[in-house]
């Protein structure tokens, strides 16, 4: 969508600086809300008897590990999940639960939120208006979905290669 949002701006159907006002300011706003709702009641929703499933997924020595994590790591995590569609929802809500240092979540989010809506808005914005890219819009989408999603489907492959071998030893 930013993509599409950039090349909209280039034509003039609206203006783009403002959008990209908004969409840092919804960004930051959107991924801290997530962090304190994983601050502020993600551990009763991990400990709810409610919501088996969820304790089923996700245990308890899982969380003592994303706060090691996060405490080494945070700072990537939060500024790179930005650019993976499925961590990008997960991550401030897991930096809340492991009590991630606020003003370290606030850097990177902020850092992670500009990088993200400037790379993919100008990248909309110098290419949406090229004919060939204009005339085969829906491909470039298709595109950019499928390159989004090929981190995780790696990572994927990759952890569920490691069982499978683990399995055969």
């Amino acid at each position: 969508m930013l993509f599409v949002i950039g090349a909209l701006g280039a034509t003039g159907a609206l203006d783009y600086k403002m959008a990209v006002v908004l969409l840092i300011i919804a960004s930051v706003g959107g991924n801290t809300l997530n962090y304190f709702i994983g601050k502020m009641i993600g551990h009763r929703i991990l400990e709810s008897r409610k919501l088996p499933l969820i304790n089923r997924i996700i245990k308890k020595e899982y969380i003592e590990r994303a706060h090691a994590f996060y405490e080494k790591h945070g700072g990537k995590a939060i500024l790179l999940s930005r650019f993976l569609p499925i961590l990008r929802t997960f991550t401030p809500f897991v930096a809340g639960i492991s009590k991630m240092n606020l003003a370290k979540f606030t850097m990177y989010n902020l850092l992670g939120a500009v990088a993200w809506v400037l790379i993919f808005m100008m990248g909309g914005y110098f290419f949406g208006n090229i004919p060939e890219v204009k005339n085969n819009f829906t491909y470039v989408i298709l595109g950019i979905i499928l390159v989004s999603l090929l981190p995780v489907v790696i990572t994927g492959l990759k952890a569920r290669s490691k069982k499978m071998t683990a399995v055969n030893f």
